[in-house]
């Protein structure tokens, strides 16, 4: 017999998590992280995978065989789930999810059409002052959650699906004017997400955005005795971005010239002058083949002073 509910999480510890409280029903987990690299709004076609293994090979020197291993034979098993009728879906407040989530809602509208669907979001707990993730409350806490979920209405799955494709645009300029204005959205935390994803694009002051500025004030600030220290820290204070230690460490990759020293962690003196905005460090950094969503990263600056962005036109 066929479980009657399809489960699809953020991640394997969200899923083994579930598991273990006996939750039942079918469980698919979405392994991507739509957040960093080129997207296109064709969830699942030839396309989408063709582009996101570019990103992953070029970015994370991931071999063909283990991206289809790890994330293609997974939404392979989500496209043989046909029987469910209920899909609950489970993802956290930050950035790294709600991306992902708003992907697989767009996917959900083209091939699950006239499915129920909702959505299990963690984030604000009563009476705890940070944001949780699912995997951070309790079993009680889960099972309240689960009992809670949110019903989505067919006009929040198109919603979803147009910010998906907004997200996937080759301008950031139409969701920074949209993004904030649907008061009815149950998707309390994609706005903050949204924000967070427009302060990616580099700063107008030193060409470095909130993520790389927030790399290098932490170095800044601490003595840290290696680089593994720094990660740790970043990890520890990151309130939206939800990524891992890989994606650190890439951008830590990315600003090494920024560094005189890893163990310990130094800044160098240019990493000085660009931290103080002396310098601005656009030149250096911009790459052709660097995409946010559908866009260009060093097409875009982000003004800090205005919160707007400003396109680069050659």
């Amino acid at each position: 017999m066929v479980d009657s509910i399809l489960h699809i999480t953020n991640g394997d510890y969200t899923t083994n998590y579930l598991k273990k409280l006996k939750i039942s029903g079918e469980f698919i987990t979405w392994r991507e992280m739509l957040c960093e690299g080129k997207t296109t709004v064709d969830v699942g076609s030839e396309n989408f995978w063709k582009n996101r293994f570019e990103f992953f090979k070029s970015s994370y020197k991931v071999s063909k065989q283990k991206f289809i291993n790890y994330t293609v034979k997974e939404y392979r098993n989500l496209c043989n789930k046909k029987e469910q009728k209920e899909i609950v879906l489970w993802f956290d407040y930050d950035l790294f999810c709600q991306i992902n989530m708003i992907a697989v809602i767009s996917w959900l509208k083209r091939y699950r059409k006239g499915y129920h669907i909702s959505l299990v979001a963690s984030g604000k707990v009563e009476g705890v002052e940070k944001m949780l993730s699912l995997t951070e409350l309790s079993e009680e806490q889960i099972r309240q959650h689960y009992t809670d979920k949110i019903e989505l209405t067919q006009d929040d799955i198109e919603y979803a699906d147009y910010i998906w494709q907004l997200y996937c645009s080759d301008s950031p300029l139409r969701i920074e004017t949209i993004y904030k204005f649907n008061k009815n959205s149950p998707f309390k935390y994609l706005a903050t997400a949204i924000e967070a994803h427009l302060q990616r694009f580099p700063s107008i002051k030193n060409g470095l955005n909130k993520v790389e500025n927030t790399i290098l004030k932490t170095a800044n600030a601490h003595q840290f005795s290696s680089k593994k220290q720094l990660v740790h820290q970043l990890l520890k204070d990151q309130e939206v971005y939800g990524f891992g230690d890989l994606q650190y460490e890439h951008n830590i990759e990315n600003l090494q010239k920024l560094f005189s020293s890893f163990n310990p962690v130094k800044l160098s003196k240019k990493g000085q002058q660009v931290l103080e905005n002396q310098v601005n460090f656009y030149g250096q950094l911009r790459a052709d083949n660097s995409y946010l969503g559908g866009s260009k990263k060093y097409s875009f600056l982000y003004n800090t002073n205005t919160e707007k962005l400003l396109q680069i036109t050659s």
